[in-house]
């Protein structure tokens, strides 16, 4: 790692007031990188509605792309530890896809800004971006792993797997959770309608179930 680079890390706090301050920031850091993009943010707006002083958020942040880095970086952080949460004492591979998945509506719903700002990272922060889907996809993959040396689903490409349930998750969040409301919905919803939640894990366990009919290549 180049000195430059290391020059760029955010300083982390050291006193229990200090992560406050610090998580404070965050919070509306996300807030306004959601509504205003990363060009037209400003580490002054991030202040005003923080409730701190710019010489504050110096402390903690070195530039306005540090702040969005480790904003992306904290929005996986704090996704994974849900997910992880809610999966905890599941006793088979189907039902941790059942919790994982709820838990992922469910922060998605509370953060609906996720969205615009991990997108965005692709272009303003890749690395970080690139960090965001790898870190979920890696424990993903070891969990479907060990699900199929355990003989409990199907023999398949794990990553590849991992990577098509996390595109439903992403896709299935942005028609529902995200997108404005098609014609015939009246309004924006708090949740993933029922039926839908219900209709992806219908398909996930019998594309994941050991009964599933196995391809045959021609």
């Amino acid at each position: 790692m180049s000195k430059g680079h290391e020059a760029e890390n955010p300083l982390m706090p050291v006193t229990a007031r200090g992560e406050a301050t610090r998580r404070k920031i965050l919070d509306a850091a996300e807030e306004v990188f959601g509504e205003l993009g990363y060009y037209e943010a400003s580490i002054s707006e991030i202040t005003r509605r923080a409730g701190v002083a710019q010489g504050t958020y110096y402390i903690y942040f070195h530039s306005k792309r540090t702040i969005f880095e480790e904003l992306v970086r904290d929005i996986g952080e704090r996704l994974r530890a849900d997910m992880r949460a809610a999966i905890a004492g599941a006793d088979n591979r189907i039902e941790i896809e059942r919790r994982g998945f709820q838990a992922f509506f469910q922060f998605v719903s509370s953060h609906r800004r996720i969205y615009s700002i991990v997108q965005e990272a692709e272009r303003v922060a890749p690395d970080a971006f690139y960090s965001y889907y790898h870190k979920i996809s890696q424990g993903y993959i070891r969990g479907l792993q060990e699900a199929m040396d355990e003989g409990s689903i199907r023999q398949l490409d794990p990553e590849a797997i991992a990577y098509t349930l996390m595109g439903i998750g992403h896709f299935i969040a942005l028609r529902w959770l995200i997108w404005p409301p098609e014609s015939g919905q009246k309004k924006e919803i708090d949740e993933l309608p029922e039926n839908v939640f219900n209709s992806i894990m219908e398909f996930i366990t019998h594309g994941l179930s050991l009964s599933a009919p196995e391809h045959k290549a021609p």
